[in-house]
């Protein structure tokens, strides 16, 4: 089936958690997403890292990783896009350095299957 052509906005804007928690989760088994854009913004006068996962729910797994403790400078912010199918078993979880440092927004597009 053909994918929807329309993007939404599957997360955020949230705080990353300085634990891993869960940011996207899917939605039913008849669904499948696909992420189109994740956009992070340090929003402090400081530098702050992130990691992200694709597993479990509040997944934090070792050879799980998206990205792992990524650096983004003060006040600025890291943009990534990519086409990233996620099923209904796997959820994009992740954190920050801090809690309340880093901001998240999930975009993508839901194909009923």
């Amino acid at each position: 089936m053909a994918l929807s052509g329309q993007l939404k906005r599957l997360a955020g804007p949230s705080y990353l958690a300085a634990a891993a928690a869960d940011i996207y989760t899917p939605a039913a088994s008849t669904i499948y997403t696909v992420i189109r854009h994740i956009h992070l913004a340090n929003v402090t006068a400081s530098p702050a890292t992130f990691t992200l996962y694709v597993g479990a729910t509040a997944g934090s797994a070792g050879g799980t990783e998206l990205f792992k403790a990524v650096s983004i400078p003060a006040n600025t912010s890291f943009d990534y896009y990519c086409t990233l199918k996620m099923i209904s078993t796997d959820f994009l979880s992740g954190l920050a350095s801090a809690g309340s440092t880093i901001t998240i927004v999930v975009e993508g597009e839901q194909v009923v299957v």
